[in-house]
């Protein structure tokens, strides 16, 4: 009965005690399940921290709750397909100051609804596949990459969010036009449909040849005309060459006895 009351009387205490203890629970499950060289906190939401940490790749035991996830500064190449498809409340998603050459297509998925910043700047990215963005609701950064413009990056940047922001603040390092390497994308888009310019590449490429067919054609019927007219010159000369006939004397004379 005593313990009872005593227990009663100090609710307010057992309370914030469980809640400790609950926390520290929390907390000890994030820290066990936290990737090697990383930093993992609770607060609101998950912050997983991996800066600076010299990693090669992405780690594939992150935590399934987090939100926000720094993988900045290491030296990963790629980021393949899926690799967070289990992170179904990240938030923000920063890759900056990597190596990154190659992101594949479905790289992603499973992130695309609640993914609000994604941070790819300072990396070495020419290209991706026009889908790789498709289906992202958040705002991106790629600046300070060695992008090269042509089709396929208009049609990544067509569909996504603040895609104009993002192409002013992409540098063309080479493109599919040599006007316009050293040009924002921006600025390169503006002066051509870059999607047209193998159609006009075909158009033109029609042209010149149909062009040269009707040159060749001019050209054999003129020496066709030319070669006719000195085979006629000649074949005249040649007949004015020849001798006159004459009428005989004898002729003469039997022709003036009959008269």
């Amino acid at each position: 009965m005593k313990l009872m009351d005593l227990f009663l009387a100090r609710p307010l205490s057992m309370y914030f005690l469980l809640q400790s203890f609950v926390l520290l629970i929390l907390c000890f499950h994030s820290a066990s399940m936290c990737p090697k060289g990383c930093l993992c906190s609770h607060i609101s939401s998950l912050n997983v921290s991996c800066s600076n940490a010299n990693l090669k790749e992405i780690p594939k035991d992150l935590p399934p709750e987090t939100a926000l996830l720094y993988l900045d500064s290491n030296q990963i190449r790629s980021v393949p397909n899926e690799i967070f498809k289990d992170l179904h409340q990240l938030k923000v998603l920063n890759l900056s100051k990597n190596v990154i050459e190659s992101i594949e297509e479905q790289a992603f998925k499973g992130v695309a609804d609640t993914l609000q910043t994604l941070d790819l700047s300072n990396n070495k990215i020419k290209s991706v596949h026009k889908d790789t963005f498709s289906k992202l609701k958040g705002r991106a950064q790629f600046s300070d990459n060695p992008w090269h413009c042509d089709c396929t990056l208009q049609q990544v940047l067509h569909g996504m969010p603040s895609n104009h922001e993002m192409a002013s603040n992409i540098i063309c390092e080479t493109a599919a036009l040599k006007e316009h390497t050293g040009k924002s994308f921006i600025s390169a888009a503006n002066e051509a449909d870059l999607c047209n310019l193998s159609k006009k590449t075909t158009d033109v490429a029609m042209l010149v040849t149909m062009f040269g067919w009707f040159t060749m054609v001019i050209s054999y019927v003129v020496y066709y005309v030319r070669q006719n007219q000195e085979d006629a010159r000649r074949h005249l000369e040649y007949l004015k060459s020849l001798p006159s006939k004459q009428k005989k004397p004898e002729e003469s004379d039997d022709i003036s006895t009959v008269l």
